[in-house]
């Protein structure tokens, strides 16, 4: 298919659905929603990693088991399958489960940007959270890794960042499995501190990735990844994993103090992601 062809731009549920090419040797595109972006996706290379908290995820997925080694795979989250894309093809033979809600949005990114193969990519729609909750198992039951990245184009909804769904998602991993969460937060960080207060009551070990310095009181709004597993952290024990330039990694005392007294959320009290929006971020 021409790129010209791959490239589209849709109104789906009162929003713009855009995808564009933004690299021709790599053969890269953009899939952003209401304006927002979500993913980078090279079809010349599918180990093309464009944001930094995606190749830190990708680099955390890499250190959960020996190279190309398969993996049971959770994506709660699809945008444009980047880390689907990723594991096919640096780990053959990996079983992962995609959920998304936007089915609109997820058939026309395939439309236009066919998976690889081979490949053993099963994607569900509906709700992550009621999947979750089904009475008969789903199939990412014991997943190796589960990537939480539910944005509703640049806000995470309260029912998916409260302790109760963390608990789902926790039941659905395998022993020593990994969960990292894909959020958006800027200083003093008063979501994502209690993100990880969450995560730190359901899990023996937490850390924290952000690629911005954690006490400038001017800093921007950006992404931030919680890692949690009741083994200890590959990315803790061996910071290096996570490559150049070295994001900020906190974790044991450090994150403590970081977290301070950030109450853990709970579906009575759990809130939205900040909004963008929002003029203490411009």
């Amino acid at each position: 298919m021409p790129s010209d062809r791959r490239s589209f731009s849709l109104r789906i549920n009162r929003r713009k659905v855009k995808l564009r090419q933004v690299d021709k040797p790599s053969r890269s595109f953009e899939l952003s929603v209401g304006g927002i972006p979500q993913s980078v996706v090279s079809l010349e290379d599918p180990r093309r990693l464009a944001y930094p908290y995606i190749r830190h995820i990708g680099r955390m997925i890499d250190a959960a088991a020996p190279a190309r080694t398969p993996l049971r795979v959770a994506h709660l989250g699809a945008g444009g399958l980047t880390l689907p894309r990723y594991v096919a093809v640096t780990r053959p033979g990996s079983q992962q489960i995609v959920v998304e809600f936007e089915r609109e949005v997820l058939d026309a990114v395939l439309e236009a940007l066919p998976l690889p193969e081979p490949n053993d990519i099963q994607v569900l729609y509906g709700d992550a959270r009621e999947i979750a909750a089904a009475p008969v198992a789903p199939p990412w039951q014991d997943a190796a890794f589960i990537v939480v990245d539910l944005w509703d184009a640049a806000i995470i909804r309260a029912h998916v960042a409260s302790r109760e769904f963390y608990a789902l998602v926790a039941a659905r991993l395998a022993a020593g499995g990994v969960v990292a969460v894909n959020l958006l937060d800027g200083h003093p960080f008063d979501y994502a501190r209690r993100q990880a207060a969450t995560l730190a009551g359901l899990f023996a070990h937490v850390a924290v990735v952000l690629d911005f310095e954690p006490e400038d009181d001017e800093g921007p709004l950006g992404n931030v990844v919680v890692v949690a597993s009741e083994s200890p952290l590959a990315v803790a024990e061996r910071p290096e994993l996570l490559g150049e330039p070295r994001p900020h990694l906190l974790h044991g005392a450090e994150l403590e103090r970081w977290i301070g007294g950030a109450a853990p959320m709970t579906d009575a009290d759990a809130t939205d992601s900040p909004d963008p929006d929002d003029p203490r971020w411009a």
